[in-house]
């Protein structure tokens, strides 16, 4: 059974023109828009459908107050496969289906999805090639340069959970993702069975100091072509006067550790969350051996601005393959709920709220 990614985002908001602006100038193409809805759809077929609250369409009860991504749509390869997730969710959690045959249920940890069949669609992406001092393969030939940032894909979604461990196997279980990398104590890293990208969706554990503790939607990421769209995207944001999720803490554009992207965030409006321009992530298949990392090294990222836990000669470059997931154990629970948390994770009070 193969999920190939998300296919759409629900978001509940409060100022639908307000938001409808932002993915506007994000570089989201707008399909459709309403008094009631706005529907940007992607080159990958991928959908973000903004709705009022209260709106029926909406997840009831609502996982979480506030604006943010309500319900994380799924994309499956074939109906066949879609029957066989829907009746292994059922022998766990209840499950309805739309006339329309999207399937829905509530996750554990408190996230509404849903399932559908999915025609993801073949799209143009195209970036130049980098030169260096010693290899030159783009030779008397200048680099692409863009006039808009325009997104792709989405790459990834990203929520806090209050058993983090507990919502990868899950999603393992039922849904048949592959557990990718393991920042220690921060979070799991998954990819959909039908997806490249180094991960589809990131669980944050909300024993953090700088977590809630319970489920929310933290961030989602879009996939651009290069580091150059995605320059030109923050540029553009900032032009517009959105603010920049990093810039106290992780200054501006940076690459992330553990699956070598380049990105940058902006906050949405209504502190509905972060929208993350993503470009040059690690690719990988079933032949990737996950790993866990220190979080102090894998769980952030890599920048001169971050903070200082996360900076220094003293930061451990410790990578164990970790294919028996011993690293789960520490932080398996029996029961979703807030841990003390001690020693160095606990220092991360305060520090950057952005996960990879």
């Amino acid at each position: 059974m193969s999920i190939l990614g998300v296919e759409s985002v629900i978001f509940g908001v409060t100022d639908l023109a307000e938001h409808t602006r932002f993915w506007t100038d994000f570089g989201l193409p707008l399909e459709q828009a309403g008094a009631d809805e706005a529907v940007f759809r992607l080159a990958s077929g991928s959908r973000v459908v903004l709705l009022r609250h209260g709106d029926a369409r909406l997840p009831s009860p609502d996982p979480f107050p506030g604006d943010g991504l309500k319900e994380t749509v799924w994309g499956v390869d074939t109906a066949s496969n879609l029957e066989r997730m829907a009746a292994s969710l059922g022998g766990e959690v209840a499950v309805t289906r739309d006339a329309d045959g999207t399937v829905r249920c509530t996750c554990p940890d408190g996230q509404p999805i849903a399932l559908r069949v999915w025609a993801k669609q073949p799209f143009v992406s195209e970036a130049s090639p980098v030169n260096t001092p010693g290899a030159h393969p783009r030779f008397n030939q200048h680099r692409i340069w863009r006039s808009k940032a325009i997104a792709k894909t989405i790459n990834h979604v990203v929520f806090f959970s209050p058993d983090y461990v507990g919502s990868f196997e899950f999603y393992e279980r039922h849904l048949g993702f592959r557990y990718t990398d393991h920042s220690k104590g921060t979070g799991i890293f998954a990819r959909a069975g039908g997806a490249y990208e180094h991960h589809s969706i990131f669980w944050v554990n909300c024993d953090l100091p700088i977590a809630p503790d319970h489920f929310k939607f933290m961030h989602i990421a879009f996939g651009m072509d290069d580091i150059d769209e995605v320059m030109l995207g923050a540029n553009i944001m900032e032009a517009k006067g959105w603010k920049n999720a990093s810039m106290n803490s992780s200054g501006g554009i940076s690459r992330h550790r553990i699956s070598s992207a380049i990105y940058y965030y902006c906050d949405m409006p209504g502190k509905a969350g972060e929208a993350e321009y993503h470009a040059d992530t690690d690719y990988v298949d079933d032949n990737w051996i996950p790993r866990a990392w220190d979080f102090r090294f894998g769980s952030l990222l890599w920048s001169n601005n971050a903070p200082s836990i996360f900076r220094g000669n003293d930061i451990p470059w410790e990578m164990t393959f970790d294919a028996d997931r011993a690293s789960f154990a520490p932080f398996r629970k029996r029961q979703p709920g807030k841990l003390a948390v001690g020693g160095k994770l606990a220092e991360i009070t305060g520090a950057d709220e952005h996960a990879i």
